[in-house]
């Protein structure tokens, strides 16, 4: 018994080993088009149609999602968490009018701030491909790091702490 339990134990670490690197490496792949240039904007218009002005002493994640996207769903609430401790944009692409998105983001207890991109002006500028995308900044606008697909809490968070 204590024999199965250890290959089934080594067999899902192997497992989620391979699976985090092939993650990571199909990730990288899918970046490498993301436009790469310092951020240009210094501010964006939200939903609410107020001017969000961007911080120049603090780093920035901007991240691009849809309402129709089900990973972005499953990432919500990470970004939610991180938008609670650190400056957050996020731009959702072709999801609706104002309203639908409204109701998308109380339906899930989103309150992080939000880009609507209804003609994916933002998303052809940025390269975006596939959903979700996020673009880290530093306090200079430098880019420090593209994740495109899901991105845990804790990868979130220590990539924006590297980017102080």
């Amino acid at each position: 018994m204590k024999n199965k339990f250890k290959k089934y134990f080594k067999e899902s670490i192997i497992f989620i080993v391979v699976l985090t690197v092939v993650l990571n490496a199909l990730s990288y792949y899918r970046s490498l088009d993301l436009n790469k240039n310092n951020l240009e904007e210094n501010h964006f218009t939200l939903l609410d149609n107020s001017k969000y002005f961007i911080k120049k002493d603090k780093p920035l994640l901007v991240h691009f999602w849809a309402t129709w996207c089900p990973t972005c769903g499953f990432e919500a609430s990470n970004i939610e968490a991180l938008s609670k401790d650190y400056e957050v944009i996020t731009i959702a692409v072709q999801s609706g009018s104002k309203k639908e998105i409204e109701k998308y983001l109380d339906d899930n207890n989103l309150s992080f701030r939000v880009v609507n991109d209804e003609d994916a002006y933002y998303s052809r500028k940025f390269n975006i491909q596939a959903f979700p995308t996020s673009f880290i900044y530093d306090k200079n606008k430098v880019l420090k790091f593209t994740e495109v697909g899901y991105t845990t809490k804790a990868g979130l968070y220590s990539r924006m702490a590297l980017s102080k």
